[in-house]
């Protein structure tokens, strides 16, 4: 049978859970309560009581309870709650998850969730569903569902709500998924709107050698999924043609991948073929959120929400000494690729990001950094966009993977 844990603080939402659980059951799911409270008594009987969730984070239950600190005691049970989790998980005894609560529950779900594989449904209805919603997230496929009202009570708002989270996980855990029979290579690539027919023909190609291919936009996110997906043995090659996460990071951009950026392909010793794609810009919200220190430098507005920031020489210098140092401690085959022609579709000659001086600032502070017996560096005289230049990159991959 499905069966789905349910996690939660049952001392404040027993109710909610106990009509969440048995919506389950009437569909034919199979339940699992988790209880990650601390204080309080219970308002409805878990399967795993709160007593195992903090022994599995190495605490005891009366200690957090006596310390009667709050934050302590969400870190403590978010930890004891992804042990619990994975395990159930890993005994076949759990296929989803669902959770209910506000930013402290959430919280607490959140960790535990991001414990469980890509593709395994998880599900928390939250009210800090409709914010900034990335350190719930994080880099995996956990769903958010907005609770409008305080997960407080079952009422004829939160009911309906409710009951279609219920709906949706029971179906999702229900489903039947064919048999993965797919053993083609995974490969990763990095894409942004002014990079996309490199990646495309890129793609393309490596489909037609026998590969599949993910594609990641890199708007921080993207980039730290790349990342994490290399770090955790999913992938056989990365094909890292925009890099443009890097100039966000230095400059102060909103798509920062941060300062794991471009280092775990490198210390997992898998094949990389990387470009500067992209490093020209640096990316900001609507024209209006652009910091006033920039309000001199040299913008455009990509679209109504995206405004572009054209890097400097002296950024991209900067730029070039750390990508080429983070590809320097690859562990396995590294090659970087320069399109000398321009590192964007607006780089190019006419296009209003074209600056020959930023970009032989950019390619000399590689040439200065790299170390060619550990990364090859290949340029050429193309632009990065060049259907010659997306095909050299893949089969060069595609030799490393022969």
């Amino acid at each position: 049978m499905a069966t789905v844990a349910l996690l939660g603080t049952l001392d404040t939402k027993g109710a909610e859970y106990a009509f969440v659980r048995d919506l389950l059951a009437e569909a034919g799911v199979g339940v699992v309560v988790v209880d990650a409270g601390v204080l309080g008594t219970p308002g409805l009987a878990a399967d795993v009581p709160r007593a195992e969730v903090a022994a599995a984070a190495g605490v005891s239950l009366a200690d957090l309870a006596a310390a009667a600190d709050r934050g302590a005691a969400v870190t403590a049970m978010a930890r004891g709650a992804a042990a619990v989790l994975s395990e159930l998980h890993r005994d076949g005894r759990i296929h989803g998850a669902l959770a209910l609560g506000g930013t402290g529950g959430t919280s607490i779900a959140a960790e535990a969730f991001r414990a469980l594989p890509l593709g395994v449904p998880k599900v928390i209805v939250s009210t800090a569903a409709s914010g900034d919603t990335r350190p719930y997230v994080g880099v995996t496929d956990l769903v958010l569902v907005p609770s409008v009202t305080d997960v407080a009570g079952v009422n004829r708002l939160s009911r309906r709500i409710l009951a279609n989270a219920a709906a949706a996980v029971a179906g999702m855990v229900s489903v039947q998924m064919p048999p993965a029979d797919d053993d083609r290579p995974l490969v990763a690539a990095s894409m942004f709107g002014v990079t996309t027919p490199c990646v495309t023909a890129a793609r393309e190609l490596l489909e037609d050698l026998g590969y599949e291919v993910l594609v990641f936009h890199m708007t921080g996110i993207g980039g730290r999924t790349l990342e994490e997906l290399a770090a955790t043995g999913w992938l056989a090659g990365v094909l890292d043609v925009t890099t443009t996460e890097l100039a966000d990071e230095l400059v102060g951009g909103v798509f920062s991948a941060g300062e794991t950026r471009l280092t775990a392909a490198a210390a997992a010793g898998l094949p990389q073929v990387v470009s500067v794609g992209a490093l020209d810009m640096v990316n900001f919200g609507p024209r209006d959120t652009v910091p006033a220190e920039f309000a001199d430098r040299l913008l455009y507005v990509h679209n109504p929400s995206v405004t572009l920031m054209r890097t400097t020489p002296a950024e991209c210098a900067e730029l070039g000494r750390r990508l080429a140092t983070r590809l320097c401690a690859a562990t396995g085959p590294a090659s970087l690729f320069l399109p000398l022609r321009g590192v964007s579709a607006i780089a190019v000659e006419g296009g209003p990001f074209h600056d020959p001086v930023a970009d032989a600032a950019l390619f000399d502070a590689i040439r200065d950094t790299v170390d060619r017996g550990v990364v090859e560096l290949v340029e050429l005289d193309l632009d990065v966009n060049d259907p010659a230049f997306a095909a050299a990159m893949a089969r060069r991959l595609d030799a490393y993977r022969a």
